[in-house]
């Protein structure tokens, strides 16, 4: 099965996938596209809109779900593994099976439709089927974190061009969340007050502002890493993706259709990177302000950037607001009507 393995005195961490992981799709056809769906493993969940109601099904034996509008399967070649198997190392060669679970959310059946270019509709229901799996993953066995992530193009290390999300879990918390938690939970200390909100009342209406909606607001960081780099906060605290409201996910789904499909317009079709950024759901104390971040892949690292951890980043977070503000904005317009 996958192995975990632990740096020797890094808190960093590397899988090693099974032997039978392939990296490459070699088939000329889309595995993900209807039709297809013997390609891979039956759908665990396959959301079909019918006369506007939503109905969730699953493939079995005798019945493979046909006209869905988001389908859900363990993945083929998934990075981690619930396989049982107890193969443990002590340091400095610390290991453990990498368990865990891998799923892929297709996210529309329209091979051409790209995530930057789906309806507002269609954003709800693909946010609604990732709300609902993440909260029934956290019932499975030695889950302790749920992530969810989109890689989007060639650059982004995705080799299915098809508009797709990624369900992974994992028995650890990830050394990138973990980071982060501690450093919120020692600023709540210090400050009395969330690092977020506090990022959220800094920059808006600010250069760096990219667009604001009822509940969210998309911002440059002050510190990219890279160049028109962008962040989606909810504007009220809070630390579950799985506690919001239908309000909140129609107001989700239009401020992703509007600042990726401004991306999509102005970076000519970027390969990207969409990341959530959640709490652990099980209880834990160190919490964050939960929210999704998106990394445009326009250039490979230096070896300063991959050595040292010391970023350049050639587009200041102040111009990437300006050019993503402009063309969010235009397509939020566009998208609710208004010229």
């Amino acid at each position: 099965m996958a192995e975990l393995r632990k740096d020797y005195i890094l808190e960093k961490f590397v899988v090693l996938p099974p032997d039978s992981y392939e990296v490459k799709n070699d088939t000329k056809q889309c595995p993900y596209c209807p039709g297809n769906e013997s390609m891979t493993p039956p759908s665990v969940l396959s959301l079909v809109v019918k006369e506007g109601m939503l109905q969730r099904l699953s493939d079995n034996e005798e019945n493979i779900i046909e006209n869905w509008d988001v389908r859900v399967f363990p993945n083929s070649n998934p990075v981690v593994s619930s396989e049982n198997e107890n193969s443990y190392r002590d340091k400095p060669l610390y290991s453990e099976p990498a368990y865990g679970y891998h799923y892929i959310v297709v996210a529309t059946p329209d091979h051409k439709e790209n995530l930057p270019g789906l309806s507002i509709e269609k954003w709800s229901n693909v946010l609604l089927v990732l709300q609902n799996y993440l909260s029934h993953l956290y019932t499975k066995k030695s889950v302790t974190y749920v992530s969810i992530f989109v890689n989007s193009g060639v650059l982004s290390g995705s080799d299915i061009e098809h508009a797709h999300f990624h369900l992974m879990t994992f028995s650890t918390i990830p050394p990138t969340i973990e980071s982060e938690a501690e450093a919120s939970n020692r600023y709540l200390n210090e400050n009395g007050n969330c690092p977020a909100c506090n990022i959220i009342s800094t920059e808006m209406g600010g250069p760096r502002q990219i667009l604001d909606t009822e509940s969210y607001i998309a911002i440059s960081p002050w510190a990219s890493t890279y160049p028109y780099e962008f962040w989606i906060y909810p504007k009220r605290h809070t630390t579950s993706f799985s506690k919001i409201s239908q309000k909140e996910f129609t107001d989700l789904a239009l401020i992703l259709r509007s600042t990726l499909g401004g991306m999509d317009k102005v970076l000519e079709k970027p390969s990207f990177n969409l990341i959530f950024h959640l709490s652990p759901e099980k209880k834990n104390s160190r919490q964050i302000h939960w929210h999704i971040e998106v990394y445009p892949q326009l250039h490979n690292w230096s070896g300063l950037e991959r050595g040292f951890g010391v970023y350049v980043n050639h587009v200041s977070p102040e111009k990437s607001a300006q050019i993503l503000g402009s063309a969010a904005r235009k397509e939020f317009g566009d998208v609710i009507g208004i010229k």
